[in-house]
């Protein structure tokens, strides 16, 4: 039956998207129209650039997206809906339970990416969460040897998927073990971490504060509890000269910066902004066992 002998017309894609965006808005979501867009393009099994290509979608797909919209305007996070997050050059897969990995964290990537390393480097990541640093930096770093320790069995269920076929390996530990791994001390180059750092009580958007897991994002009183067991474990893990970067929350740079100063381990400590400006981690290069 054609549309002039009086069925409904099919709404197009694009208006589809538009009212989407609009419910998004009104749900107090910033990203809407971005999230529509990816929404869409997640269901039409295609890449957002690409929508307007498309064949109009029939009515199975139109139930499917005002589903999905629906979800996402309670506040259901994008990456749990398409079950991948993008970070740098990797596309992760995430859900309930494991640390959705934020666009802030690549800043710290950027910074870790450019340290002169060794031709065979050693680099672990601690908190590694769904791998995501400890996976871009195998992807960045060939031939690194690249640890990544959590503590969550759920997050590592999504790191070994993550890191499946690469060399990353996954070690199971809670960062607070005296002592934890070390056979490595004084032969790693590169540290990095993006600890729980979260003050306790912080106000959060719904997507963070009702969806990741409370133990990945608070840090305690003060959000400095697991920082100081990561820059401990750093100083011992660390070779002369070896690279350590810590994220950490935006109003605790000058206590992550002091923490650092106040070991004596390390050298040329500095603080960076995140890529909207906000003060995001800090790194540092370990001293010479003669400079102490």
């Amino acid at each position: 039956m054609t549309a002039a002998a009086g069925a409904a017309p099919r709404i197009s894609l694009r208006r589809a998207i538009n009212d989407a965006a609009a419910v998004l808005a009104a749900a107090g979501i910033e990203s809407a129209q971005h999230d529509a867009e990816e929404l869409a393009a997640h269901l039409a099994g295609t890449d957002r650039g690409r929508l307007p290509l498309i064949d109009p979608p029939d009515d199975a797909f139109h139930t499917r997206y005002a589903h999905a919209i629906a979800t996402r305007a309670r506040r259901v996070p994008l990456q749990h809906l398409t079950s991948s997050a993008a970070f740098g050059p990797i596309t992760l897969r995430v859900g309930p339970g494991v640390f959705v990995p934020r666009p802030e964290t690549e800043a710290l990537l950027a910074w870790a990416a450019a340290q002169p390393l060794p031709d065979r480097p050693v680099i672990i990541d601690v908190c590694t969460g769904s791998g995501a640093l400890a996976l871009a930096l195998a992807h960045h770093f060939p031939a690194a040897r690249v640890l990544g320790i959590d503590d969550s069995a759920q997050a590592l269920d999504y790191a070994r998927h993550n890191c499946a076929g690469s060399a990353v390996e996954l070690v199971r530990a809670d960062v607070a073990t005296p002592g934890l791994l070390a056979d490595l001390d004084g032969q790693v180059d590169l540290v990095v971490a993006n600890p729980p750092y979260i003050p306790d009580g912080a106000a959060l958007i719904p997507e963070v504060a009702d969806h990741d897991p409370h133990h990945a994002l608070f840090g305690g009183p003060d959000g400095m509890a697991v920082i100081g067991d990561v820059v401990e474990h750093a100083a011992r893990w660390l070779r002369p000269g070896g690279r350590f970067g810590v994220e950490h929350d935006d109003t605790t740079a000058e206590r992550t910066t002091a923490l650092l100063h106040a070991t004596g381990h390390f050298a040329g400590i500095t603080a960076h902004r995140d890529l909207a400006g906000r003060p995001r981690f800090v790194t540092a290069e370990r001293k010479g066992r003669n400079d102490e």
